[in-house]
């Protein structure tokens, strides 16, 4: 239990804290809400919009509100629901495998990891496939406020977010406006359809809901791509194992998380004291969960600051939280790596990074900034002129 003064936040490191942390009543999930209470007048009157979406989203929230967000969003989340996608999701890959290749393509995120679990999020959503360009920009900006970026874009990512959440706002909107009006067997037919007639979630709800799955359908999946890509090709002998044996695909789907997980960070406010490890917890602070912290916790996993894809899945890593606020989207994020990692290792022999992957400065997401692969007889595009 450290406190930063940078972050003016608690850091809780340990992985027996942080699981004790997702469920203590204590450490609140509304962390939206304080934020616009402490600004000022006029920075409340500009941010409250791109805040508003955010309050509303179940993440951000604790029971009861979030208690019956969640039981309303069960019914798209279902498992079986999800599991019956694995097919189109694996026509998706190969899909665009078969264009990175043809093309010759080096570009890793911009030819696979961002579009695949864009389109993906597009199908579930019952949107236009073409419109997946549009679902990164979106989710691309607010990114910007939701992991705390740093670096040259750090003054400027207030006024993008914005200007991103009112061209969602406005287009989840009339997308379902639209699912009304001709239902499918898309996740907001579901939602629309599943919910019992004395409790439906109303239409600002059901915004706020098809933007957090928008937003964190699509982060969070292509920085689980992108680092399982750095950390495979960083582990040569894994992936060697890994092409050899497909059967580990899911303990190395697991591995990817604990080791190189996409979320680093999960903000909580602190509603009433308390005291962690012998410190002084007031009401009013901020406690960070350190996710990859934890899951490198020396205590609970053996040589834990190692990768191993035949690593046991128990004890079970923290990458997707735990408790009623544990990620929604787990089995979805889970069939769209297990689905696309052999087709890429199969379609890519040889896999390897161009040049070392580079990290975007960012508090919250471990994110890459850009990556740029090679592989056997890849096909070397002609010079034009």
């Amino acid at each position: 239990m450290h406190w930063d003064a940078r972050q003016n936040a608690w850091l809780l490191t340990r992985y027996d804290d942080v699981v004790a942390g997702f469920t203590d009543p204590r450490l609140s999930s509304d962390r939206i809400r304080p934020l616009l209470q402490v600004l000022s007048p006029a920075r409340r009157a500009e941010l409250a919009p791109m805040l508003g979406v955010m309050s509303d989203w179940m993440v951000v929230s604790d029971p009861p509100v979030h208690t019956r967000l969640r039981r309303l969003a069960n019914s798209a989340f279902r498992q079986q629901r999800i599991a019956t996608m694995s097919g189109w999701i694996a026509d998706i890959v190969a899909g665009m495998l078969d264009d990175f290749v043809a093309a010759g393509s080096t570009d890793f995120v911009s030819g696979i990891a961002y579009p695949m679990p864009a389109t993906v999020i597009a199908r579930m959503l019952g949107a236009p496939a073409g419109d997946r360009d549009l679902f990164q920009r979106w989710s691309d900006e607010l990114a910007l406020v939701a992991f705390g970026a740093g670096g040259e874009v750090r003054e400027d990512r207030h006024r993008r977010a914005l200007a991103g959440v009112a061209e969602m706002q406005e287009y989840l909107t009339d997308l379902i406006a639209s699912v009304e009006r001709s239902p499918g067997d898309d996740m907001i037919s579901a939602l629309l359809a599943d919910s019992p007639s004395d409790d439906r979630l109303t239409r600002e709800e059901l915004v706020a809901l098809c933007s957090l799955i928008l937003f964190a359908g699509h982060e969070t999946t292509t920085n689980l791509l992108c680092n399982a890509a750095v950390t495979l090709t960083g582990h040569p002998e894994h992936l060697a194992a890994l092409r050899a044996e497909p059967e580990l695909t899911n303990r190395a789907v697991e591995e990817v998380l604990r080791y190189e997980g996409p979320i680093k960070v999960i903000v909580r406010w602190v509603s009433e004291d308390l005291e962690l490890r012998g410190k002084r917890i007031r009401a009013g602070d901020r406690v960070y969960l350190m996710l990859n912290s934890a899951n490198q916790d020396e205590s609970v996993f053996a040589d834990a600051h190692s990768f191993d894809v035949r690593r046991p899945t128990q004890p079970a890593h923290v990458a997707f939280g735990r408790g009623a606020h544990a990620c929604l989207g787990a089995q979805l994020a889970r069939i769209e790596a297990r689905v696309a990692l052999p087709k890429i290792i199969g379609r890519l022999p040889g896999l390897r990074l161009r040049t070392p992957a580079t990290w975007k400065p960012s508090l919250s997401s471990r994110a890459v900034d850009g990556l740029h692969v090679d592989y056997d007889g890849r096909r070397v595009p002609a010079l034009v002129g």
